[in-house]
């Protein structure tokens, strides 16, 4: 799978390259990677300084830290698609770095709360229980159950 993955990925790069160097030129073309690749990593250094006040400021409460963790995660898979030699990889890091992720930062925040739900599902209950409003609900479980003569008669819970 991974081999046919990257297959796809050299086959699309080398498309995209004769592409545009047909239509603009091959020195063109190659001073287009080089200006793509010098902007990458300009907005990579500026946009990640954006993202760790982004962390600052949800550590101090005063935005919701999804949307820094989604920043911070477009931002890194940006930077590491500007590392990852081609024309159309150098594209989708820029579309990711620059402030255009934007677009994509709810989808990434929906995948991620939902991973992250699955994964507090699958870690079971530890006698705590949160509210998705926030509020914390500490009690304790009754292991005995009290019948007062006018229920169904539930036998006791063994354990």
């Amino acid at each position: 799978m991974a081999g046919r993955l990257f297959l796809v990925y050299v086959v699309v790069e080398i498309a995209a390259l004769v592409a545009v160097g047909h239509f603009i030129g091959a020195v063109p073309t190659i001073l287009l990677l080089i200006a793509c690749s010098a902007l990458g990593m300009v907005a990579v250094r500026g946009q990640g300084r954006k993202v760790f006040q982004q962390f600052r400021r949800a550590a101090d409460g005063e935005i919701p830290p999804g949307t820094a963790v989604a920043d911070g995660l477009l931002v890194g898979l940006g930077a590491v698609l500007m590392l990852v030699p081609g024309l159309v990889t150098t594209v989708l890091g820029l579309l990711l770095v620059l402030p255009t992720r934007a677009l994509a930062r709810p989808v990434v925040a929906a995948v991620a709360t939902r991973k992250i739900d699955r994964a507090t599902m699958a870690a079971g209950y530890y006698g705590t229980v949160v509210d998705p409003s926030g509020d914390v609900v500490d009690a304790t479980v009754v292991d005995t159950y009290y019948d007062d003569g006018q229920g169904s008669g539930r036998p006791t819970l063994e354990r």
